[in-house]
C-alpha cells in the first residue's frame, strides 16, 4: 500500500457506499493506507484520476459493508482525508424519505440537518484545546449549486433544500418516530450525515451531502421501508451517483478557495495560545497549525 506522504495532493474526496469507487474511467489508481491519531479509517483511500481532476474515493462502510453507521470512525476518516490535502468532500449517502413528493430513486441535496445521533465523538477537540464552529449552514453553499446544475443537466429526478435528520440506527424507524420526524418537517432521514458534516467543517473542509432516497421510512402504508426494496433502490442510484460525480469533479475544481467553510477555524480557538496542551496540538497540527 502507498503511504500517505507519497501521495501528490488531492483536493476533492467522494465519501460514500459500495460501487461508488468503482466508477468507470478512474486512472492511475492507487490505493493509500492512511494512520492517523484517531485510529484508522473505514478502508483504505482510493486516489486517481477521473473528469480530468484528482480525487480520493473512500468507502463508509468498508469494503464488503462490514461498518454499522454506529461504528464508523469518522474522526479517522476526515483526519485521514484533510492530511492528504482534501479541500472539498461530497458525501454520497442512503436515506429515506419523510415527504410524499420525494420519491424512492430520487436525489434530495438537503441545506440542512437534525441530529438524533446518541454515542458519536463529534469533534476533533478536548484534551486541552476547545474550539466552537459556525454551523448554522451544515453544507456548502458552492458545492450545493455545482450539484443542484448537475442533476438538472443530467435529468436526474431530484429536490433541492430539505431537512436531513440523522438517526442512530442500525435499525429503521418505529412508525411513532417516523410521524414525529414527519411533524417536525424534516425530508429525509439517514444514518450516516453526522458526525460528518460537523468534522468536516472543524477541520475546514467543504462538505455536501446527495441523499439518495431510497424507501417512505416507516410512514407510508403499504411502503413501509424493507432490505430487499432498499437495495432495489441503491442499485438503481447509482448509474446516477456515478454520473453526477463525473459531472461534478471538474466544477468543483474551478470554485474559488475563498469559501467560508475553509476558514471555520479563524475566530473558533477559544484556548489561549500559552495554555495549548502541546501534544493535544501536534495531534491537531493538520487541523489546526495554520493558525500557530
Amino acid at each position: 500500500m502507498a503511504e500517505a506522504k507519497k501521495i501528490e495532493p488531492v483536493k476533492i474526496a467522494v465519501i460514500g457506499g459500495s460501487g461508488v469507487y468503482e466508477i468507470e474511467g478512474i486512472e492511475d489508481i492507487q490505493e493509500v493506507n492512511v494512520k492517523t491519531p484517531f485510529g484508522d479509517p473505514s478502508d483504505s483511500i482510493m486516489v486517481g484520476n477521473l473528469s480530468g481532476v484528482r480525487c480520493a474515493f473512500l468507502p463508509r462502510h468498508a469494503r464488503g459493508h462490514r461498518i454499522l453507521p454506529s461504528e464508523v470512525n469518522s474522526r479517522a476518516n476526515i483526519y485521514a482525508l484533510k492530511t492528504l490535502g482534501v479541500e472539498q468532500i461530497i458525501s454520497v449517502s442512503a436515506c429515506g424519505s419523510l415527504r410524499e413528493d420525494v420519491k424512492p430513486k430520487e436525489f434530495l441535496i438537503p441545506d440542512q440537518l437534525f441530529d438524533r445521533t446518541k454515542n458519536r465523538p463529534s469533534t476533533f477537540f478536548g484534551d486541552g484545546i476547545v474550539a466552537h464552529v459556525g454551523f448554522a449552514s451544515p453544507f456548502c453553499e458552492g458545492m450545493r449549486d455545482v450539484l443542484h446544475t448537475g442533476v438538472k443537466e443530467l435529468g436526474i429526478n431530484h429536490h433541492f433544500g430539505g431537512t436531513y435528520v440523522c438517526m442512530e440506527g442500525p435499525a429503521f424507524s418505529t412508525k411513532a418516530e417516523s410521524e414525529v420526524n414527519r411533524k417536525h418537517g424534516f425530508s429525509i432521514i439517514g444514518m450516516t450525515a453526522l458526525p460528518e458534516a460537523k468534522l468536516a467543517r472543524e477541520a475546514e473542509i467543504c462538505y455536501v451531502t446527495v441523499g439518495l432516497v431510497t424507501d417512505y421510512d416507516v410512514w407510508k402504508e403499504g411502503e413501509e421501508v424493507s432490505v430487499e426494496r432498499v437495495v432495489d433502490a441503491i442499485k438503481a442510484n447509482v448509474t446516477n451517483s456515478k454520473k453526477l460525480i463525473k459531472y461534478a469533479l471538474p466544477h468543483l475544481a474551478k470554485l474559488g478557495s475563498d469559501c467560508p467553510c475553509r476558514q471555520s477555524l479563524k475566530y473558533a480557538i477559544m484556548t489561549a495560545k500559552e495554555s495549548i496542551n502541546k501534544k493535544t496540538f501536534e495531534k491537531l497540527r493538520p487541523i489546526i497549525g495554520k493558525y500557530y
